[in-house]
């Protein structure tokens, strides 16, 4: 097996809903690494090229840099800036956009979402089943409206 890491990075806020209550807006230096795993590697010798997945990360990532996330889709649409749902996010902008360029020898691994030194959330794509969606392709998950009508986990 094969792997390769790209790492990129971003700076941003962001406000979590924990048990109800919304913690202060408050911003971090995001360092994010995704990982792509292969059997095989292609004709040139790759898993995928690196420029490929760094430049598809860097377009995944723009709209967070410099910006609150809470303010930025899909977490401005209910989903709690959590870093696990930011990892899971990338990973499923990640697996659209180089699913041409993985196919058929290598797939999405991993993504990891650091908010923090020695804070990571790692996000794993595992492969579907024969037959079984993939569950990259799910939405993330919204917070339902709390009584003040913001969101609120639910």
């Amino acid at each position: 097996m094969h792997e390769i890491a790209v790492h990129a990075e971003f700076a941003a806020a962001h406000a979590l809903r924990i048990a109800g209550q919304v913690a202060p807006l408050h911003g971090h230096n995001w360092r994010i690494t995704a990982r792509i795993q292969g059997d095989q590697l292609d004709r040139d010798g790759l898993v995928c090229d690196f420029h490929t997945v760094h430049d598809v990360l860097m377009q995944i990532i723009a709209p967070f840099h410099n910006n609150n996330l809470n303010d930025v889709p899909p977490f401005s649409k209910g989903v709690n800036p959590t870093a696990e749902l930011v990892a899971q996010h990338i990973a499923r902008e990640l697996h659209l956009g180089l699913d041409a360029a993985l196919a058929p020898h290598a797939r999405l691994a991993s993504v990891s979402v650091s908010e923090a030194p020695g804070c990571v959330a790692t996000y794993s794509a595992d492969p579907p089943a024969e037959g079984q969606p993939n569950e990259l392709d799910e939405p993330l998950p919204v917070m339902a409206p709390s009584p003040d009508g913001g969101p609120s986990h639910g």
